[in-house]
C-alpha cells in the first residue's frame, strides 16, 4: 500500500492524515478505538482506485497532537470540519467506524454542506444506545475516568490492544507504537467521556438529510437502528465478520462502500 503522509495545523491543533487516489469524489475514512489511520490499511487502495481517500488520526490518537483533558466529540467533529476544509475538497463521502460514530454524525449534521454522505460502521449514537455499550464494555468506563489510562495502561499497551481486539503482527505492532506515544489515549479518554454525557445533544441535532449507509459486523443491525432515530438508511449486515471490518473484511467493506458512493 502506497499512502502520503501530511500533517495540517487545523482547529488549534495539528492532525496527521494520509491520502492516496487521485480522481473521483473525495472519501474521508475515521478510526474509532484501539485504532489509527493504520485500521484502513487495506481498505485504501480499494477505494483509491476510483476515489481521493484522506484517512485522518484523530486528535489525541497516532501521530496528531495529544489532546487535552476536555476533549470531546463536538471538538473532535471540528476538527474534522476544519481539516475538509483545509483539503478544500468538500463535500465528501464521510466514513466513520466505532467510536468514531458520534463524531461523524455531528459533522453531517452541523456541517451538512461538507459531507456528500455519512457511513457509520459498527457504531452507535449517544440517546440511542450508544452508552449502554458502558455497562457490558469496561474498558470504556476505565478509559473515560480520569488519570486511569496512565496509571494502569501505560506500559501495557500491546497487552491491552491484544486483549480488545484480534490483531496481530505487523497491525498489533502499528497500533501498539500508536498508542505508546506521550497522550495516545488522550483521544480515547475524550470520546468515551463524551459518550456518557452527550446524550441529550445528540438527540437535539437534526435529523440528516444526505444519504446515510449502516454497516453491522458482529452486533448486527445495532448500527442501522440507532442511525434511523436520525436518519433514513440503507442498512447493509457483512454476516460472519467481526467488529473492525476495515482490518478483518476490507473486500467486503469496498463491495458494499462503492456502490453506495456512485449513486
Amino acid at each position: 500500500m502506497v499512502v502520503d503522509h501530511h500533517h495540517a495545523s487545523v482547529n488549534g491543533t495539528e492532525l496527521h492524515y494520509v491520502s492516496a487516489g487521485t480522481d473521483g469524489t473525495p472519501v474521508l475514512l475515521v478510526h474509532g478505538f484501539p485504532e489509527s489511520w493504520w485500521t484502513f490499511r487495506g481498505l485504501i487502495p480499494l477505494l483509491a482506485q476510483r476515489h481521493r481517500v484522506f484517512a485522518p488520526d484523530l486528535r489525541g490518537f497516532g501521530d496528531s497532537a495529544p489532546a487535552a483533558v476536555d476533549h470531546d466529540s463536538a471538538t473532535a467533529a471540528q476538527d474534522l470540519a476544519a481539516l475538509i476544509e483545509h483539503l478544500d475538497v468538500g463535500p465528501v463521502h464521510l466514513v466513520g467506524q466505532d467510536i468514531s460514530g458520534p463524531t461523524t454524525f455531528r459533522v453531517a449534521a452541523t456541517r451538512p454542506e461538507l459531507v456528500r454522505s455519512l457511513t457509520a460502521i459498527e457504531t452507535g449514537l449517544p440517546g440511542y444506545g450508544l452508552e449502554q455499550l458502558a455497562d457490558v464494555a469496561w474498558h470504556i468506563r476505565a478509559l473515560a475516568t480520569p488519570d486511569v489510562p496512565d496509571l494502569f495502561f501505560a506500559g501495557r499497551e500491546r497487552a491491552l490492544i491484544a486483549h480488545l481486539t484480534p490483531f496481530a503482527g505487523e497491525d498489533l505492532d502499528a497500533f501498539t507504537a500508536a498508542y505508546t506515544r506521550p497522550g495516545g489515549f488522550s483521544g480515547a479518554a475524550g470520546l468515551y467521556r463524551s459518550l456518557l454525557t452527550e446524550a441529550e445533544e445528540i438527540r437535539a441535532l437534526d435529523r440528516l438529510k444526505q444519504p446515510v449507509l449502516t454497516i453491522g459486523g458482529s452486533s448486527g443491525d445495532f448500527t442501522a437502528t440507532a442511525f434511523r432515530h436520525k436518519a433514513d438508511v440503507t442498512e447493509v449486515v457483512l454476516d460472519g465478520t467481526g467488529h473492525y471490518l476495515a482490518l478483518e473484511a476490507p473486500d467486503r467493506l469496498a463491495e458494499a462502500l462503492l456502490p453506495f458512493f456512485a449513486r
